[in-house]
């Protein structure tokens, strides 16, 4: 490592190799060298004269790149497409007349920036369903352990630590059925030309538009799509990255959410992040646990989603059939917004397999507040008893404001079952008070929900998926 120059962090210390390696240089001119091997080959199916010796010696260099002779044709010429043809022209000097033949620095600069997209959406799809494996892990197991429910982070009624794990859940399945729509419907430019018109193509093929139809179709089957997409400037539209961004900044909230959540439980002690055992959580109070790895996605997160802004911005800043104002932004913003969600996903997917939970910590808040949350069945249950309900619920409410105030004046437990065994009006001892008192009592459909949810949406998911189920994050730093 050179200490005397920036390195970027999510290369250096937050993304996964697999993503490094999918926008490494490495790729992208090993992807360009096969764009132009397709190239070469549908147009000697299309009649061409290439031979079979030429395409031969493109394939023997396909991945043996002399990366040296076209850094320094670069020098020269000033052009990285150019430059790369030069260098491949000097390995296969039969194919060098052939080489690019009718195709512009478009054809495999934008070929592979969708090509990389893709793999990198695909990455990106296996660690999402594997987010979604363990947290409806997490919610079955916790699907019937009643908690306190918040609003405004204030208390309301209760609910259940799994039911609560589905709300996450339910985001991220969100996020993978955007990401596969956009995924499945990704396209290659294909080759069109300087505007977008194949002139070029059409003068090579003797002005014969069904040779030139086909030429797109032969290159995308070659390279592993579906299609080309049916008209383009010289460039696939700019609105491809902005979709793209979109999901990974969808993916982002989703795993802000999930973070903020994660680190307000720790800061109430029931649920916790995984803690290493020799891990410092500050360099000055030795005590404490901070949620370092839910901080981190936070701030990841923040940075992807502010990120995707930038292919919105360019997508709208495009005149006509080609400007060059693009390129430097997408150079940063795509692979960066790519290598965010990468380690975004790795640090939720780790949180989620070593969530730490706290039934009892969990059980004594819900039970501060119960009293409050139970007072219309008490006074149900005295109205049976053979009270009145205008008179019990005005001593209620009364009473309700007395214990809340000795809660948080007077810094003292909740007694408001104590103050209302002492009203001879409700007909209810302590006893049959706390007796009313069960947890399970007042969370509704939480635990059904969690199984039906499961069972019905999230299941089927895990099912189509279940080759890419198993991997672990491993969190380095």
């Amino acid at each position: 490592m050179d200490y005397n120059r920036y390195s970027d962090s999510l290369a250096e210390r937050y993304a996964s190799k697999e993503m490094l390696y999918i926008f490494s240089p490495a790729k992208k001119f090993k992807t360009w060298r096969k764009l132009w091997i397709a190239l070469a080959e549908a147009e000697q199916e299309l009649g061409l004269p290439i031979s079979d010796e030429q395409i031969a010696e493109l394939k023997r260099f396909q991945d043996d790149i002399n990366f040296e002779v076209a850094l320094e044709r670069e020098k020269v010429v000033r052009h990285d497409v150019m430059s790369h043809i030069y260098a491949y022209g000097e390995q296969c000097p039969k194919a060098k007349g052939i080489l690019h033949l009718g195709a512009t620095s478009c054809y495999v600069g934008d070929n592979t920036d969708i090509i990389l997209m893709r793999e990198g959406l695909q990455l990106i799809q296996s660690k999402l369903v594997n987010v979604m494996a363990g947290l409806a892990q997490f919610a079955d197991t916790y699907k019937g352990l009643p908690t306190l429910g918040f609003t405004h982070f204030q208390p309301a009624q209760p609910t259940t630590v799994g039911k609560r794990a589905t709300l996450w859940l339910q985001d991220f399945q969100m996020d993978l059925e955007d990401l596969e729509y956009v995924l499945d419907g990704l396209k290659l430019l294909g080759s069109k030309g300087t505007t977008g018109t194949q002139a070029s193509f059409l003068e090579l093929f003797g002005k014969k538009q069904e040779l030139v139809d086909r030429l797109d179709d032969l290159i995308a089957g070659k390279m592993g799509f579906s299609a080309c997409y049916p008209v383009s400037g010289q460039t696939y539209s700019r609105k491809v990255d902005a979709r793209v961004l979109g999901i990974l900044s969808g993916i982002a909230t989703s795993a802000c959410k999930f973070s903020n959540d994660i680190r307000l439980l720790q800061h109430l002690k029931e649920i916790e992040e995984p803690f290493e055992k020799s891990q410092i959580g500050s360099s000055a109070m030795a005590y404490k646990r901070n949620p370092m790895r839910a901080e981190r996605i936070a701030a990841l997160s923040r940075y992807v989603i502010v990120d995707a802004l930038n292919p919105t911005l360019t997508a709208g800043a495009q005149w006509f059939e080609r400007t060059l104002d693009d390129s430097a932004n997408r150079r940063l913003s795509v692979p960066v917004a790519f290598m965010g969600i990468d380690a975004i996903l790795d640090l939720v997917l780790n949180v989620v397999d070593g969530l730490v939970v706290y039934p009892k910590v969990i059980e004594k808040h819900l039970l501060a507040e119960l009293p409050f949350l139970a007072t219309e069945n008490i006074m149900m249950d005295a109205v049976k008893a053979g009270g009145d309900r205008q008179v019990l619920h005005e001593r209620i409410r009364t009473l309700s404001m007395e214990a809340g105030r000795n809660v948080k004046v007077e810094g003292l437990d909740n007694n408001l079952l104590e103050l209302i065994a002492k009203e001879d009006a409700f007909h209810l001892t302590i006893e049959e008070l706390k007796q009313s008192l069960k947890p399970e009592s007042y969370i509704g459909a939480a635990k059904t929900q969690v199984e039906h949810y499961l069972r019905d949406v999230i299941q089927p998911i895990l099912d189509k998926n279940k080759d890419v189920l198993g991997m672990k994050a491993k969190i380095d730093v």
